[in-house]
């Protein structure tokens, strides 16, 4: 039988939630709760009707301060227009400030909502997955002792890469990490065979690996976990509701 998967709840910080006070706040309820994990959309804006965005890692400092055993981190940020240094320390103070609470979640990014050739940033797919592999490259070689002091989780802060169904060059990308986050998978099958993918190019001797689905309040998780997920979070879409966010938390992952 799979081993239970850890559960999380998955927010964008829009409008209705777009305080990092209220956020601390939720998040220390779902540790209350029972959940495992609280984890943020990344962006920098968004398309109508949301008009209020929130920055995930100021936010994810306050979860920090405000909880003592659930695991926090961006889903995902793109590293194409992070600068990997500043993404290191940022990283690193904020695995120190959690006790070893973070995972790190990246992906190429999309240009659709506006957030990347209209701040100069790079939105050509190659040219992005270029700089994604060598962010990564840079990140955990500051993590890795380049920058003091180091992360508290060891080898490293864990890293978990998105890939959109059914693209298969990011999945050979995540089998290299510690994670795959697939966007917009069509049924729990099609995660199975993600899965025998995965396990087929990490080896029987890699060690563990975290298979990351997300679906809507009230989606029973077993057909995922029989498929692999290792991780279920529970989504909101880009309008999150504040009613229904608290209405999720409140009887816990099991409620």
């Amino acid at each position: 039988m799979p081993a239970p998967a850890r559960r999380a709840i998955f927010v964008a910080p829009f409008d209705e939630l777009a305080d990092p006070r209220l956020l601390a706040e939720l998040a220390a309820d779902a540790e209350a709760a029972g959940w495992d994990g609280f984890f943020l959309w990344d962006h920098i804006v968004y398309s109508a009707p949301t008009c209020a965005v929130l920055d995930p890692w100021i936010a994810m400092a306050a979860i920090a301060m405000s909880t003592e055993r659930i695991v926090t981190g961006p889903m995902v940020t793109p590293l194409s227009r992070r600068r990997p240094h500043k993404l290191a320390r940022e990283t690193m103070t904020l695995d120190l400030l959690s006790g070893g609470r973070l995972v790190l979640g990246v992906g190429l990014g999309s240009d659709r909502h506006g957030e990347l050739a209209p701040f100069g940033e790079v939105h050509d797919p190659r040219e992005q997955a270029e700089l994604l592999d060598d962010a990564l490259d840079k990140i955990q070689h500051y993590w890795d002792g380049a920058f003091e002091p180091r992360p508290v989780q060891r080898p490293r802060i864990p890293i978990w890469a998105a890939a959109n169904w059914p693209n298969r060059r990011p999945v050979r990308r995540a089998a290299q990490l510690d994670g795959l986050f697939p966007i917009d998978l069509p049924d729990p099958e099609a995660l199975a065979e993600l899965a025998g993918e995965i396990a087929e190019l990490r080896g029987p001797d890699a060690g563990p690996y975290d298979l990351v689905v997300t679906n809507g309040a009230g989606t029973d998780p077993q057909p995922w976990v029989d498929a692999g997920a290792t991780w279920c979070l529970t989504g909101f879409g880009p309008q999150p509701k504040l009613a229904d966010v608290r209405a999720a938390i409140g009887p816990g992952p099991n409620g």
